[in-house]
């Protein structure tokens, strides 16, 4: 299959990254050193549940076909 243009649907390392950011977001206080960002983003990427890795891997076929079926645009996925 070739890849499509504009599928970030079927990256799912930008859907780990947007976990990883609204997890980064929430938190309270946010982090306000280099430091600490780096020790905070460590922290909630090893937080990141496998069970949603294992779920989002699992998905990629149904992205692929969604994808395949809008002709490489946008998927509700």
């Amino acid at each position: 299959m070739d890849w499509p243009t504009f599928s970030p649907d079927l990256n799912p390392i930008e859907h780990v990254w947007n976990m990883l950011d609204r997890q980064i977001v929430a938190r309270q206080p946010p982090p306000t050193s280099l430091p600490e960002f780096r020790r905070v983003m460590l922290d909630e990427w090893y937080n990141i549940p496998q069970d949603q890795i294992d779920n989002l891997i699992l998905s990629m076929p149904r992205r692929c076909k969604a994808c395949i079926a809008s002709s490489g645009r946008h998927t509700p996925y």
